[in-house]
């Protein structure tokens, strides 16, 4: 009798975790995009960011987004699409200094030497100080009543992400130590998604990473490896798999697309990449983000029973990866 009320119980879990599904989008999805400047007076640093809200105009959690190395706030749209149609308003951040003014007007053959150049400290530094500043910004904006994002923002349910130096950088701000002892970290941070993430060029990654409290998602393929800024940013696969084992217990969680380049986390190819791009992948990191997001800004049951168990699996390819602890 217990077995028969165990199976039953077994099947009734299972069917119910597949009832939740990160990819539905709702009928009344809008693709709403509002661009703005944070003014850092402190660091008399402008900051431009671009904002997906949600069609529902009420107050939503917030998720920011850190580009990779070149990049700028116009990347990685079809995550601002989908997290704001599931009820995020997703904030892109440029950063100065590691943007797309490095390559721009260069010619072909400065464009090497000056991305290295801008993968340095001194950014990753600057980086890190412009997330506080633009959530700083956000809660003014948010009191504001004169202000498009006027009681638009629940400050209160923040998540981060990023890609490549982007990752780096939402490491930094959601738990990592760093190797003298200070502290980057924003408490705001409650949950952090890391596309592309490295363990550090100085220090361990047991000590970088071994008290991180905030729920981590990290995301990586099996042929990720960037071939600029490598030595600050992290660029090969070894580091990209580092930093999960180095991670303590509690909601962290590891997805490793199998044959993903560094660039399948963005829209287009970057530089020396080979590989046909595989839809699925888009696929798989929208669904596994966004059941991370219900989970653990939302505080989602089912997301969680979804992540947890076979859903990611519903989704994923059968050489992809998947582990959590």
């Amino acid at each position: 009798m217990k077995s028969l009320v165990f199976t039953f119980l077994t099947c009734f879990a299972t069917a119910t975790s597949f009832a939740y599904d990160p990819l539905k989008l709702p009928e009344a999805a809008l693709d709403v995009t509002l661009d703005f400047t944070v003014q850092d007076a402190k660091r008399d640093r402008a900051l431009p960011i671009r904002v997906y809200l949600p069609a529902a105009s009420v107050t939503a959690p917030v998720v920011l987004f850190s580009h990779g190395l070149g990049g700028s706030r116009e990347n990685n749209p079809y995550l601002g699409k989908h997290w704001s149609a599931r009820g995020y308003v997703v904030v892109f951040v440029q950063h100065p200094g590691s943007d797309e003014s490095v390559w721009k007007g260069q010619g072909p053959a400065r464009i090497p030497m000056a991305m290295k150049q801008a993968a340095s400290v001194q950014n990753f530094i600057l980086r890190a100080a412009d997330i506080p500043a633009v959530l700083d910004q956000l809660t003014r904006w948010n009191a504001d009543e004169a202000h498009a994002l006027r009681g638009r923002l629940d400050l209160t349910r923040v998540g981060m992400s990023g890609h490549s130096f982007g990752a780096v950088t939402t490491q930094a701000v959601s738990g990592q130590t760093m190797p003298i002892g200070s502290s980057l970290n924003d408490p705001r941070i409650k949950a952090a998604v890391m596309m592309s993430p490295s363990v550090p060029a100085a220090g361990n990654a047991e000590r970088a990473f071994g008290s991180v409290k905030t729920p981590w998602l990290l995301m990586t393929g099996t042929k990720d490896v960037a071939r600029i800024g490598a030595t600050t940013i992290g660029g090969d696969l070894d580091s990209r798999l580092g930093v999960y084992p180095a991670l303590p217990p509690g909601d962290k969680y590891e997805l490793v697309l199998h044959d993903a380049e560094h660039g399948a986390f963005g829209e287009r190819a970057l530089p020396g990449e080979g590989n046909q791009r595989n839809p699925n992948h888009h696929r798989v990191i929208l669904a596994l983000s966004t059941a991370f997001w219900d989970a653990f800004l939302k505080g989602d049951a089912e997301a969680k029973s979804w992540l947890n168990g076979e859903g990611p699996h519903s989704v994923m390819e059968k050489d992809d990866r998947w582990q959590h602890k």
